[in-house]
């Protein structure tokens, strides 16, 4: 199970740290990623991360995407925010030992988060 968290109202140029916490495994043997959607558009991906944590991909700058297996956390920070970054975000896990454009496919990820809603004003 994922439960994400962090979420919330922020204006322009601001900040946020999502996390999401993973339960009913070993963590490190996951893949993490973070997705979004705003309303009205298919979900996207908006970075990856290795299960050793040594890994990351297709970063949606300028956030970063960090995990913390001993405590089966990981963890989106969100910088710069702009209203174009308001979305549903979401964590996933995979088991797969993903590569490539699989990585960013939303059909690779068995386990998902709840979401939660990121709304970032001007």
């Amino acid at each position: 199970q994922l439960q994400a968290s962090g979420g919330g109202p922020v204006q322009a140029g601001g900040s946020l740290r999502l996390s999401c916490r993973f339960s009913g495994g070993t963590f490190s043997h996951y893949d993490m990623a973070w997705f979004r959607q705003a309303q009205g558009k298919e979900r996207e991906h908006v970075g990856i991360i290795s299960g050793n944590g040594d890994s990351t991909y297709y970063v949606h700058y300028p956030f970063d995407i960090s995990r913390d297996n001993a405590k089966s956390t990981v963890f989106l920070q969100m910088n710069e925010l702009k209203p174009e970054d308001t979305a549903v975000y979401y964590c996933a896990a995979s088991r797969r030992g993903l590569v490539g454009s699989l990585r960013y496919a939303t059909t690779s990820y068995d386990c998902w988060g709840q979401g939660t809603q990121v709304t970032v004003s001007s």
